[in-house]
């Protein structure tokens, strides 16, 4: 782990936010909800600190389902639709980056881990060397 400054935003521009601090998680999810969300591909994400997390152009949108208990909330531009990060109840206190929505996607390298395989499709591929976990991993 090491601190990093991150910058991002939408596809439209809208909606820009900086990040600063440690990377908490770098990693890939196959569950329904975030192939949903992402068109059916993984929903690859970079967990930052929330604290260090911050818009500076624009607000989100929120959306937050009510159907099922420990349901994350979704940040996304509400002009384009651009997916922008995550709150997860599961993980207080971080946020997760939409690492399409960075400036700079190289600063994510490598995912340190895929979870919920339990739910991947056959199309679905995790690079070799990635810890795979068919949940969320406990601590």
């Amino acid at each position: 782990m090491f601190a990093m400054e991150v910058t991002g935003g939408c596809y439209c521009g809208a909606v820009r936010y900086e990040a600063t601090g440690d990377f908490l998680a770098k990693g890939m999810c196959f569950c329904r909800e975030c192939r949903h969300i992402s068109g059916g591909g993984a929903n690859v994400l970079l967990g930052m600190p929330a604290a260090g997390f911050e818009y500076v152009e624009g607000e989100p949108s929120h959306f937050t389902r009510d159907d099922f208990e420990g349901s994350v909330t979704r940040e996304f531009c509400g002009k384009c639709g651009t997916h922008l990060l995550t709150r997860s109840p599961r993980m207080a206190g971080a946020v997760l980056i939409k690492v399409g929505s960075l400036d700079d996607q190289d600063v994510y390298g490598m995912p340190a881990m895929a979870v919920y395989c339990c739910e991947k499709k056959d199309y679905h591929v995790v690079p070799e060397g990635v810890a795979s976990f068919d949940k969320f991993p406990t601590r």
